[in-house]
């Protein structure tokens, strides 16, 4: 008897592309990592090194991953780094004062409630969300600085995080939340009804509104959502870092600008696979990237800066290409 082959359908077709693509992505990270290792005579694949790249992805993932949501709905926010900034600090506080559930609650509850605060604002009133996202950088910025001269919060700002708290910025513990995040934000993101009313409010409000989505109501979800990868950032931030430093002067746009190239990286690669996946193999890149600078002994800030600034550009000029329209 002749065997019939079975033809494959289209939803196998579509499942097997992404997979087919993620493949030869690793494999050309993969041939990328051994030419860098080549380069640093040896260092870049050492264990410690590998560690170090793999810690200090997971915060910037999770803003990425935060402002995937924010740009999928078709808003900008940069007061994103002085919620950070402030996050840390409750993160300090609240973990020396209370463990770990003073670790993780005082970065999300920072993280919601001014992200939240921040769509609020948005969704009220009329102002652009980047004029309205600085001014709100600047509150959030005045209020740190209160907080690091004032002689009662003063001392309670200047301490570092007791390191018998610190174990969510190490080993295998990134890892673990790293996973979690990733699994959370692509069920969010790809397979709930906020998710689809998010990208539908990006792509047009009126069509949006005409579909019966509720704008006000995606945009309040937003801020929650965005809000919790952020706080999350912000104790994973204070956990690796220890001790966080005020921004001042607009300065905290500029703890942005990392997960922003994530960001732009994976918007070039969202052709081929869903951007949610693509912000960890983004940030795996870039540090990749900064790391190799690192040990070739590139200055940071300044010639690092340099390259994150051409970077920015460079993705941004691939990730918009097509597009005829005024990009936001």
């Amino acid at each position: 008897m002749r065997k019939e082959r079975k033809e494959k359908g289209p939803s196998q077709e579509k499942l097997q592309r992404p997979i087919v693509f993620v493949i030869i992505l690793i494999a050309f990270i993969a041939v990328v990592a051994f030419i860098f290792n080549i380069i640093t005579g040896g260092k870049f694949l050492e264990g410690s090194n590998i560690s170090v790249i793999i810690s200090h992805i997971v915060w910037p993932t999770f803003v990425a991953w935060g402002l995937c949501f924010l740009f999928a709905c078709g808003y900008t926010d940069l007061s994103i780094g002085s919620i950070l900034v402030l996050g840390s600090f409750a993160t300090a506080i609240f973990g020396n004062w209370l463990g770990y559930p003073g670790v993780i609650l005082a970065g999300l509850i920072i993280g919601i409630l001014l992200v939240f605060i921040n769509f609020s604002v948005f969704a009220f009133t009329k102002i652009p969300s980047w004029i309205a996202g600085i001014s709100l950088a600047m509150i959030y910025e005045a209020v740190a600085v209160f907080l690091k001269v004032g002689k009662s919060t003063k001392p309670l700002i200047d301490s570092e995080l007791n390191r018998n708290f610190r174990v969510l910025g190490q080993l295998p513990w990134t890892l673990v939340l790293l996973g979690a995040g990733l699994a959370a934000a692509y069920i969010i993101y790809n397979k709930t009804t906020v998710g689809l009313n998010i990208r539908a409010l990006g792509g047009n409000k009126e069509v949006a509104k005409a579909i019966g989505v509720n704008l006000l109501k995606t945009l309040l979800w937003v801020g929650v959502i965005c809000g919790v990868f952020i706080g999350i950032a912000a104790f994973v931030q204070e956990s690796i870092a220890g001790r966080t430093t005020v921004k001042t002067g607009l300065t905290s746009i500029y703890v942005v600008f990392q997960p922003l190239a994530i960001v732009m990286l994976a918007q070039i690669l969202q052709k081929r696979l869903n951007i949610i996946i693509a912000v960890p193999i983004c940030a795996v890149i870039i540090f990749a990237i900064f790391n190799l600078l690192t040990i070739l002994g590139v200055p940071s800030g300044t010639l690092q800066e340099a390259f994150l600034g051409a970077f920015l550009i460079a993705f941004g000029i691939f990730g918009q290409k097509g597009v005829k329209e005024v990009v936001k």
